[in-house]
This record gives structure tokens, C-alpha cells and sequence, in this order.
């Protein structure tokens, strides 16, 4: 087993990352005899739901069970979350246990932040994508029709506790999109990493324990600094803003399409070549390093242009409302070098017009 800590004094916690961890007690004793519901979707409570049951004891009517896809990540199924727990009584010492990808650990971790002012919660991530990244942070949200993750608030977790049998039944597609994330983490701080991951991609993409291993404890563990160091992301630009290379444009993407045809990594793999392309024409970048960028991304089987209908002017609408604009201003994570990302606003905005009209062509 791994573990790394996010280190964040009193409310500091661990990642567990291990085959196996959902039949295993002891990953679990954060619980103590607290009170507990878990959340999960349809798909996950088929294919996981049963051992976890049996490791925790826990009872049927313990388990809420939500359709799958990122359309669950609305206000209208917090409401009804909201409901369930209401009519549980479920009280403020019990805890969320949260099984499955992105949208459940980020809806769950949503209704958690904000249920009787604030519950714990503890997320079991059962993607790639979630397991390094988005169920370590504390970053919860609902999207909202006008823009993604719109509604949200930062509320961290207990403990996480990543289960990497879980990968092994995720369709190919889901997996490639957790790729994304991974990538990403070289691109913006591990020029090393990014040249490792150039060498091992297929055993990664083909879950060769080793490398699996070794990816998912090392992205955590770029992500646990990153949160010690800037929890609630700055407004004034703190690091933790460059962890969202790739998604301003990645978010547009999502929003043009209604949250149902791209999933998240897809999305992000296309703004991080949209945003190295962009760097490269600011010269910020030598253009090698964006074609490196967007052939490992290819490579990995991920969309490397906007769907069809996109246009400058669209994009530019939707980006607009991005969390990481202030006063008025638009900002991008772009990068300086391979493995060296930063969050400006003063940039050519020719340069990002030419990418724009580039990638919609």
C-alpha cells in the first residue's frame, strides 16, 4: 500500500492507494462506529457496491443509488439528496461515503459541504480521473446550464482510500479520459514525469500494476502539495490555479455540449493542446513542446480538436465565464516550458484568436 497525507494541519488526511482496499477493514477505521450513507451510481453499485457492503456492514437502506453520467451533477439531484438525508434523520456526526468517478464524488462532497452547515465525508474514487485528482482537494461543485462546476463550495474529505482493482472495470474510454488528468500533471510542474510517462503510456493505458501504481501515487502526491500550499485557490493566483491547465477551454467544450456527449478528460485533453498551441504562438514555449504535448495526448487515444459547431466567438462567450476571470479580465494557465505552467492574464490576445480559429477550422 501507498499513502501520501494532505497535509493541512488539524484537517490534514490520508490517501490510501492499493489493489484490494474495498475488502479491507482497516482502510476504513476513520469510521469508527459513526453513522454512515454511501452514494453511488447504478453502474457502481453493481459492480462494487456488494464487497464494500460486506467490508462496512452496511445495510441496503444505507446505500442511495443515482443514474450514472455527468447530468447527476445538478442542483435538482442535490435537492433529492438533500431529501434522503433529511428523511434518515441523518444527523451531523454520521459521514458520506462516496463510491464511484468524478460527478459522485464531486455531488456527494457538494451535498456533504453544505447539509446541516457541513458533514464528513470520504471518498472512494473508482476512476483514473478521480483517483488523481478530483477525490483529493476538497473542490465540490453542481454544474449550472451556463457553465460548469458553477455552483460549489471547498469542503475536503476525511480520508480517501483508492481501490486500483476498481480500474479494471472501466471502459477503455473512461480510462483514456483519466490519462488527461495524468498528463496534465506533467505538463505543469514535471517536465521529468511528463518524459516518463512518454516511455510508459501503453503500460499504463494497459494497467500494468507497477506503472499504475506508481502514476496514481505520484499524481496525488503533486496534488497534496499543491493543496497544502493553496487550499481554497487564490484569487490573486495562487498554485493551485494551475492545476486547471487545459480547462478553461475544457470547460467551454463541456458547456457547448451539455454536459453529455465529452467527458471532463476528453475536454481537458483538447484545452491542453489548445493551451500549449497558444503558448507556442506567444513564444512562450518552443513549438516541439506543443507537438509533444498534443502527440502524447493523441497517443493516448484523446481528442485533440473541439467538436464541430465551436466558434471563435462561442468560445470566447463561454470561456468568459470562467471562474478564473477577474475584473473583467480573462485569465489562462498557459506554459512557460515543459513542466513550468502559469496563470496570466497579460497575454496577446491575437494569440489566443489565432488557437481559437485554428481549432475550430
Amino acid at each position: 500500500m501507498t499513502q501520501c497525507t494532505v497535509q493541512l494541519g488539524d484537517r490534514a488526511y490520508p490517501i490510501e492507494i492499493a489493489a484490494g482496499l474495498l475488502g479491507q477493514t482497516a482502510c476504513f477505521d476513520v469510521l469508527a462506529d459513526r453513522p454512515r450513507l454511501l452514494l453511488t451510481d447504478q453502474n457502481l453499485a453493481r459492480l462494487h457496491l456488494p464487497r464494500l457492503q460486506a467490508t462496512l456492514s452496511l445495510p441496503d437502506d444505507s446505500c442511495l443509488i443515482i443514474p450514472p453520467g455527468e447530468l447527476q451533477k445538478s442542483w435538482d439531484q442535490a435537492e433529492r439528496l438533500f431529501d434522503a438525508l433529511l428523511a434518515r434523520r441523518f444527523a451531523r456526526d454520521g459521514v458520506l461515503l462516496t463510491l464511484g468517478g468524478g460527478v459522485i464524488g464531486d455531488l456527494g462532497g457538494f451535498v456533504a459541504a453544505l447539509y446541516q452547515r457541513g458533514i464528513d465525508f470520504l471518498q472512494i474514487p473508482t476512476t483514473l480521473l478521480a483517483q488523481v485528482d478530483s477525490s483529493v482537494g476538497g473542490k465540490t461543485a453542481v454544474n449550472h446550464p451556463r457553465g460548469k462546476n458553477m455552483i460549489g463550495a471547498f469542503h475536503q474529505p476525511i480520508a480517501v482510500v483508492a481501490d486500483l482493482d476498481t480500474l479494471k472495470t472501466l471502459p477503455p474510454r473512461e480510462l483514456r479520459a483519466g490519462v488527461a488528468e495524468v498528463i496534465k500533471y506533467g505538463l505543469l510542474g514535471d517536465a521529468a514525469f511528463f518524459a516518463w510517462l512518454e516511455t510508459h503510456l501503453d503500460a499504463l493505458l494497459a494497467l500494468d500494476p507497477a506503472i499504475t501504481a506508481q502514476t496514481i501515487a505520484h499524481c496525488c502526491q503533486m496534488k497534496a502539495r499543491i493543496v497544502a500550499e493553496d487550499e481554497r485557490e487564490a484569487v490573486g493566483g495562487g498554485v493551485r490555479a494551475l492545476l486547471n491547465l487545459g480547462h478553461t477551454f475544457g470547460h467551454a467544450i463541456e458547456t457547448f455540449t451539455g454536459y453529455t456527449e465529452w467527458l471532463h478528460g476528453e475536454a481537458v485533453a483538447t484545452g491542453m493542446v489548445m493551451a500549449a498551441d497558444c503558448s507556442a504562438r506567444l513564444g512562450w514555449i518552443t513549438p516541439d513542446i506543443a507537438t509533444r504535448a498534443r502527440d502524447l495526448i493523441a497517443r493516448a487515444g484523446l481528442p485533440v480538436k473541439p467538436p464541430a459547431g465551436m466558434t471563435v466567438e462561442g468560445f470566447k462567450d463561454l470561456m468568459g465565464h470562467d471562474k478564473k476571470v477577474a475584473k473583467g479580465q480573462l485569465r489562462l494557465v498557459l506554459l512557460r516550458g515543459l513542466g513550468a505552467a502559469v496563470l496570466t492574464a497579460d497575454f496577446d490576445p491575437a494569440a489566443l484568436d489565432a488557437t481559437l480559429a485554428a481549432a475550430v477550422a
